[in-house]
């Protein structure tokens, strides 16, 4: 059973609300796709803070150690998550212009009376993680002991009665 953690935004920001804790990581299942194992745990803390002109932001940070399948070896590997991002509340979608969408030094958010902070934690780390994790050195698996070259055409020269 996964943990939930819903705040409502806009109250969460007139409160400079802060939340601090820790997520097992068997808990999101959205990344297990990405990992060797499931086992440890990531500490988060998400707080409300003002950006630069005023404008109401989540910030989150995540700290922990996944451990990642390397896309090479297809063995584990340790990567240390250290995660900051901030997400800028606006009260609708509508009100962002086309220059703030195509601005990829900022992510916005529509403000929620119920938004599910574990599913937005999960979100950040899943973006934040390579796309194709690899060890910095290390060897692409063998497929097994190498048998004898098989012939094709072998089964068809028996039933000719001829040695293939």
């Amino acid at each position: 059973m996964s943990q939930q953690i819903v705040i409502d935004s806009l109250a969460f920001m007139q409160e400079a609300g802060s939340l601090q804790g820790e997520l097992r990581i068997a808990q999101l299942s959205r990344t297990h796709d990405w990992l060797a194992q499931t086992s440890g745990a990531v500490a988060y803390r998400v707080s409300a803070v003002s950006g630069e002109r005023g404008q109401s932001q989540l910030k989150i940070e995540v700290d922990g150690v996944l451990q990642l399948r390397c896309q090479r070896c297809l063995e584990a590997m340790e990567y240390s998550l250290q995660l900051n991002s901030r997400i800028e509340l606006v009260s609708s979608e509508a009100e962002i212009t086309q220059e703030e969408l195509e601005d990829d030094s900022r992510d916005y958010l529509p403000a929620q009376q119920e938004l599910d902070v574990v599913a937005l934690i999960e979100d950040e780390i899943i973006l934040a993680l390579p796309f194709a994790p690899r060890h910095e050195s290390c060897s692409v698996p063998l497929a097994g002991p190498r048998t004898s070259k098989v012939l094709p055409f072998a089964a068809l020269a028996a039933l000719k009665g001829k040695p293939a």
